[in-house]
């Protein structure tokens, strides 16, 4: 079966939110659920999916914000990094109050660490530990469909910011060139925001490089 990746551009910082399934499972993931619950179930519904984990790649408010009333709507998991327990409790460092979202507090159904490998939905999602933008940031590489879900770390030819609570230009550029550039070229990276791209050329064209020198 194929895998489809749905991505809905939700809330006021254009946040992607992603729908992962493979064609006629019925069964699928989302990764960071922004703002919009309504949203992202109609879309699951439309699909035919009914997902089976939300996966954050970070604790920032415009990623989280439906996460806990569809993990009610759904009975699912919420899944994130164990070092990002206290960013996604708190609402000022998980920036919800700074934009103008509803207060936040959040807390995942299960932490996971470098390493760890997430099954749901007929997929294995490998974490990838990428701090930086966040303390708890992580990437979910899934090897075998040659995708990789970056979160605010890498976007097309960017890196994430580093100057909101815990971040650090010095990791996310570690994090980058040593771990995320470390992988195959023509893997595919679905970012937090704006278009995908492939690992090669961010190998090429990504300021992270030049930081590193």
């Amino acid at each position: 079966m194929d895998i489809r990746i749905k991505t809905m551009v939700l809330g006021h910082v254009q946040t992607n939110c992603y729908l992962v399934y493979r064609e006629g499972s019925g069964r699928g993931v989302i990764i960071d659920p922004a703002d919009d619950g309504p949203a992202i179930s109609a879309a699951c519904r439309e699909a035919g999916v009914t997902p089976e984990a939300i996966l954050l790649t970070h604790g920032h408010g415009d990623h989280i914000l439906a996460a806990d009333g569809l993990r009610k709507e759904w009975g699912v998991p919420v899944i994130a990094s164990e070092a990002e327990r206290a960013l996604l409790a708190d609402p000022s460092l998980n920036l919800s109050l700074a934009l103008g979202m509803p207060r936040t507090s959040l807390k995942a159904d299960r932490e996971v660490k470098d390493g760890d490998v997430v099954e749901a939905a007929g997929f294995r999602f490998q974490v990838i530990a990428t701090p930086g933008h966040t303390k708890g940031s992580v990437c979910y590489l899934e090897k075998e469909e040659e995708v990789l879900f970056s979160g605010d770390t890498l976007f097309e030819e960017s890196l994430g910011r580093t100057d909101f609570p815990t971040g650090s230009t010095k990791e996310i550029v570690e994090s980058i060139t040593g771990r995320l550039f470390a992988l195959p070229d023509d893997i595919v990276v679905y970012p937090g925001h704006g278009n995908p791209t492939v690992i090669g050329r961010e190998k090429q064209y990504n300021p992270a490089v030049m930081y590193r020198r």
